[in-house]
């Protein structure tokens, strides 16, 4: 799944809340004390794919097919619940959609696994380290908020450079992260401020477990990595500046534009640019993004091209060979046998 893309917004009275998948030994004590738990149905699922790896690492493919194959059905249930607060919350149509979507193709995908499709437990090892990325963040206060206040200060810099400089205070989730907007000087009279989807943690976990799960030389995988995480830096950078300027600046404020939203929608008039730059623009080109980051990185480690044919046979049912379409063929692992 792609990962959940979000920056959250507050009038000058109220706020409306939106979320959105090596430190020393003294801090990583203290970091570990204060982990929170989040859904268990996402631990549940991740544990359950490291666990099906260490099966196939032990030879007991059988096992390992039969026991991903429940982690998938337990990591599709797990996106089914996020779907009421994709639509009501966040009032948003493609992460609602995508959350939706991902039930039936999880289920699918444990039904192929079960039926003997080991190939997919390659694409199940690579979004168990996308979970192992993922969810520290999500679950370490001490490393959410270095992520969320390190982000918050990235765009406001970036807002100064383009000649505005609101400062930054503390917003509803309690860090540093809302941009200090004068609700008398903007059209809106809103702000916003920066959430943990904001950090690019997710696109980056997604690319993290796509290259770590194959199998090539770690200065190809290294690079790849390098060139992943530097390209979605800079565009998450590029976009929080956007809609932290679009919100309270109004600038999709267009009668037209919030008379239909407002009336088919059921948005806050004042909150039309937001919703406008955020789940509309900026998460239409998010998608767009990660397809050609992922054409770049194909091109320096071709070897994820095995975990992509695998979501496109999920997709369509279809086997592609990426590798011979592409000119990688020589790139090619061995497949493993189905049983």
């Amino acid at each position: 799944m792609l990962s959940s893309i979000g920056v959250a917004v507050t009038s000058s009275s109220s706020a409306v809340t939106a979320a959105v998948l090596e430190p020393t030994a003294s801090v990583l004590v203290a970091s570990l004390a204060s982990v929170e738990p989040i859904d268990p149905l996402a631990w549940l699922a991740i544990a359950g794919f490291f666990a099906a790896i260490v099966l196939q690492w032990r030879g007991d493919l059988t096992p390992a097919r039969y026991l991903a194959a429940g982690a998938w059905v337990v990591f599709g249930v797990f996106w089914l619940t996020m779907v009421p607060y994709y639509y009501l919350d966040a009032q948003s149509p493609l992460q609602t959609i995508l959350a939706l979507a991902a039930l039936p193709l999880c289920v699918y995908t444990g039904y192929l696994l079960y039926g003997g499709r080991s190939s997919l437990l390659l694409l199940s090892k690579a979004v168990a380290i996308m979970g192992l990325i993922y969810l520290p963040a999500e679950t370490i206060p001490i490393f959410r908020q270095w992520l969320i206040e390190t982000t918050a200060a990235q765009a406001h810099y970036g807002m100064e450079l383009l000649g505005y400089s609101p400062g930054i205070n503390e917003g509803v989730n309690g860090y540093q992260s809302r941009f200090d907007f004068d609700p008398d000087e903007t059209v809106t009279g809103r702000t916003t401020y920066i959430v943990l989807a904001c950090t690019g943690i997710g696109s980056m976990a997604i690319f993290g477990g796509l290259i770590a799960s194959v199998a090539a030389p770690l200065k190809r995988k290294l690079s790849a990595l390098a060139l992943a995480v530097g390209v979605i830096w800079f565009l998450n950078l590029a976009r929080n500046v956007f809609i932290a300027l679009a919100s309270p600046y109004g600038w999709f404020q267009q009668e037209w534009l919030v008379s239909a939203m407002t009336t088919y929608m059921g948005a806050q008039p004042d909150r039309v640019s937001f919703l406008v730059a955020h789940n509309y623009i900026s998460q239409t080109l998010s998608v767009v993004a990660l397809v050609a980051i992922t054409y770049l990185v194909v091109k320096i480690l071709p070897e994820v091209l095995a975990p992509l044919e695998e979501v496109l046979y999920v997709l369509t049912g279809t086997e592609y060979d990426l590798f011979e379409a592409l000119g990688e063929s020589e790139a090619r692992p061995d497949r493993q046998t189905n049983q």
